[in-house]
C-alpha cells in the first residue's frame, strides 16, 4: 500500500529557525519545507554560509529537505514578459542555494492574471496575447532540471492564472515538461480563487500533482465561499477524502501542511496549537500515512 509522509512550511512551527527544526524532530517528521523564516529570509535571499548553517542544522537532527519554496514568478501576466523574465534572475541564486540545501523539489509559482474573465480559459487567453509566457516558464523548468531538480509549480491565491480544472490541464500540456515540472496543488489556494474542492477536481489534476498543500478553511452553512480560517478538523472541504485519495494513489509522496490563511480569524474558536493539532488529525484520520 502506497504511504505518505507529512511536513509543514518550516516557518510554522516557528519563526526561529533552530527551534523549527528542533520542533520538527519533536513532531516525528523527517522531510523539511523551506520558505521563509530562514534566519529571518526567504530561502531565496539567503547567502551560501547561511544556507550552509541551515543545512548543518538539518543534518545534525536527522531531517532532509523535500522542497525549497522560492517566490519565483509571483508576478501578473500583464506586467509583461522582461517582468516575468527578471525571476529567472532570482531563480539562479535560488538554485545556487537548493545546491547546498539538497532539497528533492523547488517551487516555481504559477503567475497572477488579474484581467482574467469568469467565462473563459486563462490559459487560453494568455496563449492568445502573451504566447511569451510559457517560454519563460520552460527556461525556469530547464534550469532547475540541469541542477538535478524538479520544478513543482504551485498554484497561488485569489488572483492566479491557474482556477478552473481546465487551466491546470491546458497549461501542463502547453508547457510540455513532464518530466521536469509537475504541480504543486494547494487545495485552500484553489478554493480562494472560487472554485471549491473535490474528489473530481482531483482526479481530473491527479496525472500532474507532484506535491499537495493541505489548509483547512470552512465556509458558512449553505455556502461554497472560504471564509474562516479553521483547524482541518474542522473544514468544510472534503480533507479526509482528497487525502486519502492522494496517499492511496502515491501521487505526493510528502505532504505539506500550510497556514490556514485565506479565511478571517472566527470569534471564539480555539487556536491554540493549531500546527500540531493538524498533524495529529492527518495522522490520526488518513490511512497509509506514516
Amino acid at each position: 500500500m502506497p504511504t505518505s509522509q507529512l511536513t509543514l512550511l518550516s516557518s510554522m512551527a516557528s519563526s526561529d529557525f533552530e527551534e523549527s527544526m528542533l520542533l520538527h524532530r519533536d513532531w516525528g517528521l523527517k522531510w523539511v519545507d523551506l520558505r521563509d523564516g530562514i534566519y529571518g529570509k526567504r530561502v531565496e535571499e539567503l547567502d551560501l554560509d547561511a544556507a550552509l548553517q541551515a543545512r548543518r542544522s538539518i543534518d545534525a537532527l536527522g531531517l532532509e529537505v523535500y522542497c525549497v519554496s522560492t517566490n519565483v514568478f509571483v508576478e501578473d501576466v500583464a506586467h509583461g514578459e522582461a517582468a516575468l523574465r527578471a525571476h529567472l534572475d532570482t531563480l539562479e541564486r535560488a538554485i545556487e542555494v537548493a545546491g547546498v540545501l539538497r532539497p528533492r523539489l523547488l517551487r516555481l509559482n504559477a503567475a497572477n492574471f488579474a484581467e482574467r474573465a469568469t467565462d473563459s480559459s486563462a490559459i487560453s487567453v494568455i496563449k492568445e496575447h502573451y504566447p511569451w509566457f510559457v517560454d519563460v516558464y520552460r527556461a525556469g523548468v530547464d534550469m532547475v532540471a540541469a541542477r538535478g531538480m524538479v520544478a513543482t509549480i504551485e498554484n497561488e491565491a485569489f488572483d492566479c492564472c491557474l482556477s478552473k480544472p481546465e487551466e491546470f490541464v491546458e497549461f501542463f500540456d502547453w508547457l510540455d515538461r513532464p518530466e521536469g515540472a509537475g504541480l504543486t496543488w494547494d487545495v485552500q489556494n484553489q478554493w480562494s480563487t472560487g472554485v471549491f474542492p473535490s474528489l473530481d477536481i482531483y482526479r481530473q489534476l491527479k496525472p500532474y500533482i507532484r506535491y499537495y498543500h493541505v489548509k483547512g478553511g470552512q465556509c458558512e452553512p449553505g455556502s461554497t465561499t472560504l471564509a474562516w480560517n479553521v483547524a482541518l478538523e474542522d473544514a468544510s472541504w472534503p480533507v479526509l477524502e482528497i487525502t486519502n485519495a492522494v496517499v492511496a494513489d502515491g501521487v505526493s509522496p510528502v505532504i505539506c501542511l500550510n497556514p490556514a490563511q485565506h479565511g478571517a480569524q472566527k470569534a471564539g474558536y480555539d487556536y491554540d496549537g493549531l500546527v500540531a493539532r493538524d498533524l495529529a488529525f492527518l495522522r490520526n484520520s488518513v490511512a497509509g500515512l506514516a
